[in-house]
């Protein structure tokens, strides 16, 4: 399985639609989408994993790499998911209370955390 990216604007916020598998082949291509966002002064991000099929460890640590790089820039990186399996990864590992996880994109460009 693939990985598919896509960027839009809502907003201030930054969208980067996610499908398909985020592993250890695929997750290189995330982060050198997040790497080159930041790098282009999109500090407000919003990862849509709706179309996530699969996140593995070197998925999430992507993810980190790029909740760490906005930051630095005063920045923020929320994620919209509501599947129970990938859910459940982000809550075994702790990072619930790292990431603000929204149910949708609306959601998550509103919020204010």
């Amino acid at each position: 399985m693939d990985l598919s990216l896509s960027t839009e604007t809502v907003g201030d916020r930054t969208v980067v639609r996610v499908g398909g598998e985020i592993d250890v082949y695929t997750a290189p291509k995330l982060r050198e989408q997040l790497v080159e966002l930041v790098n282009d002064g999109n500090y407000h991000l919003v990862v849509d994993m709706e179309g996530v099929d699969f996140l593995d460890s070197t998925g999430l640590g992507v993810l980190v790499g790029g909740l760490k790089r906005v930051r630095a820039h005063e920045g923020s990186l929320r994620l919209v998911c509501n599947q129970e399996r990938i859910l459940k990864i982000f809550r075994i590992t702790g990072l619930t209370k790292v990431f603000p996880i929204h149910t949708s994109v609306e959601d998550a460009v509103q919020a204010t955390d």
